[in-house]
């Protein structure tokens, strides 16, 4: 059963209004990345003014297209764009995405020029994201969507990510590149005249692919709406928000951007809280608790146990657990007796678990496992500081064995060098792996968070940060 933004994000034909064969131009990168990334259908640059563009046939209008559309990108000056969406809507154009700006977000005119576009999709029954937005993508083979002018290609993976900001979206891509992190589709919504962030909550709560949701938001355009939403979203898949204008300069410029009405800082906080709905300080934070949400199972409570070979790390990674809210666990004697048979004697079978330098990926492997059968640990935290004689991949694969046996979360600190993380990449067989100890920590924080959530009744709010 088609979904009502199908037609964007699985579309069969695309048209480009707006297509270029200058280099430096928004019409010629998008058309670019769409014939890049292998477009599973059929594209049609439309432009009154050249033959052809990327060795594609040009039509001057989407009405000289002889086939049917379902997808129009229009990337025309502000002043055409009524023309071609009148076009469009003519033709029978299903879904639409307005990358041009100078709409509601530089003032009253901008803004009556939108309310007539919104009306007049909304008239036709055909659903738009933007305008002054990036454009959107879908990394499923069976599509190979990049309807974007973003210079990086997204990777395959199990998070739809929705930016509410164009030139964030494309610094969020980079990002996510550079982690190793896949997503299943990307929207920049721009002004959210049409489409907006509730939508897509929607169009992805029952996607079997998506596991995470992630939003950079600057407002919310319909709060009522938004809370009934991601209050059932929210129970069958965690939703991450980095929300923006936190500062009232903050919320100044986010108005000036796009068109924004946002919040009090105080009053969003509350607002997510009682939707379960995850907060991030940062896109970097973002990531870093998306990782661990989509490849780790739930822990059943707060209590953590660290494992370690260095000392300074482990105190670190504490003192975060314990200021975030999450407790150290006390290991029992059982264990504490079990570890002591085989770790030197030098090392520390208390909580952290410190087995010196000298660790090996053998010494990780049984010393993880016997913290994680221990019934007073419901996830751990593992701190590697790689010794000279070290290969820290042998132990993060030692770490990823004992994980995968398990159903409690595990999160690696690997303090290695930027040869290791760029080995690790595409290894999506091993735990979430991070570089400081304060990062994996929020992350476990707010995984025992999102999982309290879930077992909270329904009727219960999730308590404040």
């Amino acid at each position: 059963m088609e979904r009502p933004l199908d037609p964007i994000f699985s579309p069969r034909s695309i048209a480009v209004i707006g297509a270029s064969r200058r280099r430096d131009s928004i019409g010629f990168a998008l058309l670019h990345n769409l014939i890049a990334d292998q477009f599973s259908g059929a594209i049609y640059p439309v432009n009154p003014h050249a033959s052809s563009v990327h060795s594609l046939k040009c039509y001057p209008s989407v009405a000289a297209i002889p086939d049917p559309i379902d997808l129009a990108v229009i990337l025309v000056p502000r002043d055409k764009v009524p023309a071609a969406l009148d076009d469009c809507l003519a033709h029978g154009v299903r879904g639409l995405v307005v990358i041009t700006a100078g709409f509601s977000e530089t003032g009253p005119e901008g803004a009556a020029r939108e309310k007539e576009l919104r009306e007049r999709v909304r008239a036709a029954g055909v659903r738009m994201i933007g305008p002054n937005c990036m454009g959107v993508i879908n990394t499923d083979t069976a599509v190979s969507l990049n309807a974007t002018f973003a210079p990086t290609p997204a990777r395959r993976g199990s998070i739809g990510f929705v930016s509410q900001s164009g030139a964030l979206g494309v610094a969020i891509l980079n990002v996510a590149q550079d982690l190793g992190i896949g997503l299943t589709q990307f929207v920049s919504m721009g002004n959210k005249a049409d489409v907006s962030g509730n939508d897509l909550l929607v169009h992805w709560e029952d996607d079997p692919e998506t596991r995470v949701i992630a939003m950079y938001l600057e407002s919310f355009g319909n709060p009522r709406r938004f809370t009934e939403i991601a209050k059932r979203v929210s129970r069958k898949k965690p939703i991450l928000v980095v929300k923006s204008g936190r500062t009232a300069e903050g919320a100044r410029a986010a108005s000036s951007h796009t068109g924004a009405i946002a919040g009090t800082d105080v009053t969003v906080s509350a607002f997510l809280d009682q939707c379960g709905v995850l907060r991030a300080n940062t896109i970097e934070e973002l990531f870093d608790v998306a990782r661990a949400l989509d490849r780790c199972p739930l822990p059943q409570g707060f209590r953590v146990g660290i494992v370690t070979n260095a000392g300074g790390p482990a105190i670190m990674a504490t003192d975060a657990c314990v200021n975030l809210g999450l407790q150290i666990s006390e290991l029992s004697d059982a264990t504490r007796a079990g570890l002591r048979a085989f770790l030197p004697p030098e090392a520390s079978v208390a909580n952290p678990v410190d087995m010196i330098a000298s660790a090996t990926a053998e010494s990780y492997r049984r010393t993880l496992a016997a913290v994680l059968d221990d019934p007073s640990v419901d996830m751990a935290l593992v701190i590697n500081v790689t010794p000279l004689l070290s290969n820290p991949i042998d132990i993060l694969e030692a770490v990823g064995a004992v994980a995968r046996e398990r159903t409690k979360p595990v999160l690696a600190v690997m303090m290695a060098t930027d040869e290791f993380y760029e080995a690790i990449k595409e290894a999506t067989h091993l735990p979430p792996v991070y570089r400081f100890p304060e990062s994996a920590a929020r992350a476990l924080f707010l995984l025992a968070r999102y999982a309290a959530w879930v077992r909270r009744p329904a009727e219960t709010a999730v308590p404040a940060l």
